[in-house]
C-alpha cells in the first residue's frame, strides 16, 4: 500500500501562526509533534521510507524534509501551486502508476488529529482490503458525536456484502457543511457520517475515474506523464499546473462516481480546522481557558490565549481567541474563528505579503 499525505495547504484559518513558509502541518498545534510528524507516526509499522509519499508545494520542501527524516527526497512530490485535492491526487497517481498501477494508495490529509491510533490503523487496513478486492473508491466516514456545522457529511445507503467481517456501505450522497438545524437532522437520521477526507483505492481506479469524470484534468495529467523522467519534467509541471482548474476530489469525483463505498470509523477524529477546534481539544484551567505563554487574567473565561513571547493582560473577557506572533496579533470570537481565512484574503488584496 502506498501512503500519500497531502501537505500542500497553508492553513489560513490558523493565521497568524500558519504562514506560506511555515504552514499549519509544520506547526505544533496540538501535542509535542508537528501535525505532519503525528500523521506519519500514527501509521506505525504500515509506513516505511519506500511507501511514504508527500505532496506539497515547492516552497514547503525544506520544512517537509526537516520534519520527516524517514522521507526519501525522491518521494516528495512538489506542486508549483496548490490546486486543491483532485490535481494533487492525480499528480501523485502518475508517479505511483509507474511502480504498480494495481496497488492501493491511501490518501491522508497532513493536519488531522487522531486520538485512538490503534483503532485508526485497524480501520485503514480494513478499508485497504475492500479497495484491493474490487474497483471501488473507498472513503472513511466518521461516526458523528454532535451536530457539527464545520464538517461535510456522507449519507450512506445499503450495506455491501460483508467480507471477513468488514462491513462497508454504498454512498447515497455527499453533503456540504450544513447549518445547525440541518446538522441536527443529519444526526437524528442515523445514516450520515462526517466526511474525513481519507480515501483508499487502486492507483488505476482513481485514474480511470479522473478520465471519466474530469476529462480536462486527465488531459493535463497525460501531458505531465509524458514528461516525467525527462529533463523537461519540472518545466512541464510548472506550465500545466498554471492551467489546471483547482477542484476537490469530493466535488470532481466522489459526488459523481457510482463505485463509491464508505467504511464507518470511530477513532477520535478531528480535522482541527480552526482555533475554536484547538480550544475544544486542549486542556483547560478552572475557568475554561487555554493559555500558552505568560499571562495576567482577571475575570477571564473560556478563552484561548496563545502568546509565547509577550505577556498578555486581560480583564473581563470571555469566548475569545487571542494569538500573538510578534509581528501580528489576532483577536476574534471563538465562534467566528472559521472566518480568519477571510482576514487572510483581505491581507492578500492589501499586499501584506510579508505577513502571509
Amino acid at each position: 500500500m502506498y501512503i500519500v499525505i497531502m501537505a500542500g495547504g497553508v492553513g489560513t484559518r490558523f493565521w497568524p501562526k500558519s504562514r506560506a513558509q511555515r504552514p499549519k502541518q509544520l506547526l505544533n498545534i496540538v501535542g509535542d509533534k508537528t501535525m505532519i510528524q503525528a500523521s506519519v507516526a500514527r501509521l506505525g509499522s504500515m509506513v516505511t521510507s519506500d511507501n511514504l509519499y508527500i505532496v506539497a508545494t515547492q516552497w514547503q520542501k525544506e520544512g517537509i524534509l526537516q520534519n520527516l527524516p524517514i522521507l526519501k527526497e525522491d518521494n516528495l512530490i512538489l506542486e508549483p501551486k496548490g490546486k486543491n485535492t483532485a490535481p494533487c491526487i492525480g499528480l501523485a497517481s502518475l508517479y505511483l502508476r509507474r511502480i504498480n498501477p494495481r496497488d492501493v494508495m491511501l490518501i491522508l490529509p497532513a493536519d488531522h488529529l487522531i486520538q485512538e491510533e490503534e483503532q485508526f490503523r485497524k480501520t485503514i487496513l480494513e478499508a485497504a482490503q475492500i479497495a484491493q478486492k474490487g474497483n471501488l473508491l473507498v472513503t472513511i466516514g466518521i461516526k458523528p458525536t454532535y451536530p457539527a456545522t464545520g464538517y461535510g457529511y456522507i449519507q450512506f445507503n445499503s450495506a455491501l456484502e460483508a467480507d471477513q467481517g468488514i462491513q462497508a456501505f454504498s454512498v447515497k450522497t455527499f453533503a456540504e457543511k450544513p447549518d445547525l438545524k440541518t446538522a441536527e437532522r443529519f444526526l437524528e437520521s442515523g445514516d450520515f457520517l462526517w466526511n474525513s477526507g481519507i480515501f483508499l483505492w487502486k492507483v488505476e481506479t482513481i485514474l480511470q475515474a479522473i478520465e471519466k469524470y474530469m476529462p480536462e484534468l486527465y488531459e493535463s495529467l497525460l501531458e505531465i506523464d509524458s514528461a516525467i523522467g525527462t529533463p523537461q519534467e519540472l518545466e512541464v509541471i510548472q506550465r500545466v499546473y498554471c492551467q489546471i482548474k483547482g477542484i476537490s476530489i469530493d466535488y470532481g469525483i466522489m459526488e459523481q462516481a457510482q463505485n463509491v463505498s464508505v467504511l464507518p470509523g470511530d477513532f477520535g477524529w478531528n480535522d482541527v480546522g480552526s482555533w475554536e477546534e484547538v480550544y475544544k481539544i486542549s486542556p483547560k484551567d478552572k475557568k475554561g481557558n487555554v493559555i500558552r505563554g505568560n499571562h495576567i487574567l482577571k475575570d477571564v473565561s473560556n478563552c484561548l490565549i496563545d502568546s509565547p513571547d509577550k505577556l498578555v493582560a486581560a480583564i473581563g473577557i470571555e469566548n475569545l481567541v487571542i494569538v500573538d506572533t510578534g509581528d501580528a496579533l489576532l483577536v476574534c470570537r471563538k465562534d467566528r474563528a472559521q472566518q480568519v481565512k477571510d482576514i487572510v484574503e483581505i491581507m492578500k488584496r492589501k499586499k501584506f505579503d510579508e505577513l502571509l
